[in-house]
């Protein structure tokens, strides 16, 4: 493999594995920035597909897990090209950081941590199901990516929302029930993203589950999402600090982007926490790709 190389390493191969998947590859919007960035690092950045059979991943530096978009759908694959990959070079996210974001249980770590979730019901094969009987709610696969089978549904659509989670359940997939936050559907989301634990930018992502209407998706892999720039305040940094501090890592991860909600009282909640293969927004915001790159090649320097 002809690479470039880093002048402060002139021993090593310096080529970065940019992953993502067949299904993304073409619809990744922070591919570009990202390998732009790192080649003006002198970085080499090839595309590969986290599936392909003909990629050496031994001949990498170091493998970005970037849009493996398909993973929910063929997790213990996914898993087990973690494990594989983690053998024979270096993965970031760490094999620890990218299994644990990889299945919504983490919230309950999260909340064990004294992080403030969202309330969040997990069943399992052979539960009952039981849900809320006051307010909206939210049904949802433990693992899913880009909000696919998730559905939001009023007090009195109880019985759609159980057939809803017994689906789930029968094809063997654990469900995930939280409370629907009514001030997303005015204040939205703010998406914050953070590499090497320090917040880089954040964003506005409006509302996306609404009643009576189906999910606008990007080819079935990802909901449509109204994305603005978006300052973030004191109290959503401090959370985010909180996160990133409780993810089982030697150190904080070097990207991750943590979803977080207004709760009814107005406190900060956190809704998910994206470490895995998360849109971080790069092409919105000047410099952030830049800082991304810093990141990877902090890890070519260890």
């Amino acid at each position: 493999m002809n690479t470039q190389r880093v002048s402060a390493l002139p021993d090593k191969r310096q080529a970065v594995a940019v992953v993502t998947a067949s299904v993304s590859r073409h619809l990744d919007a922070d591919i570009e920035p990202t390998v732009s960035a790192l080649n003006k690092l002198s970085i080499t950045a090839e595309l590969v597909e986290w599936d392909d059979p003909s990629v050496q991943w031994g001949e990498f530096a170091l493998v970005l897990v970037r849009s493996p978009w398909d993973y929910s759908t063929r997790l213990p694959d996914y898993l087990a090209w973690i494990d594989r990959v983690d053998a024979l070079s270096v993965l970031v996210n760490s094999a620890a950081v990218l299994r644990w974001s990889s299945d919504k249980h983490y919230l309950i770590d999260l909340e064990h941590a004294g992080v403030p979730i969202i309330p969040s019901t997990f069943l399992h094969t052979g539960d009952a199901v039981t849900l809320p009987s006051v307010g909206e709610f939210v049904v949802k696969p433990a693992v899913s990516a880009g909000s696919r089978d998730t559905q939001r549904y009023r007090s009195n659509e109880s019985e759609k929302g159980a057939l809803h989670a017994k689906r789930l359940l029968a094809q063997g997939r654990d469900v995930l029930i939280q409370p629907y936050i009514r001030s997303v559907d005015e204040r939205g989301e703010t998406a914050l993203v953070c590499f090497d634990g320090v917040v880089s930018h954040a964003l506005r992502k409006g509302p996306i589950l609404s009643h009576g209407s189906a999910m606008r998706t990007v080819d079935g892999l990802y909901a449509v999402e109204d994305i603005s720039v978006r300052a973030p305040t004191s109290e959503e940094i401090d959370v985010a600090a909180l996160v990133t501090a409780a993810i089982p890592s030697s150190g904080p991860p070097t990207y991750v982007r943590i979803d977080l909600v207004e709760g009814d009282g107005g406190e900060v909640l956190v809704l998910e926490v994206e470490a895995n293969e998360p849109s971080l927004f790069l092409d919105l915001v000047p410099g952030s790709a830049e800082k991304y790159a810093a990141a990877i090649a902090r890890h070519l320097l260890k």
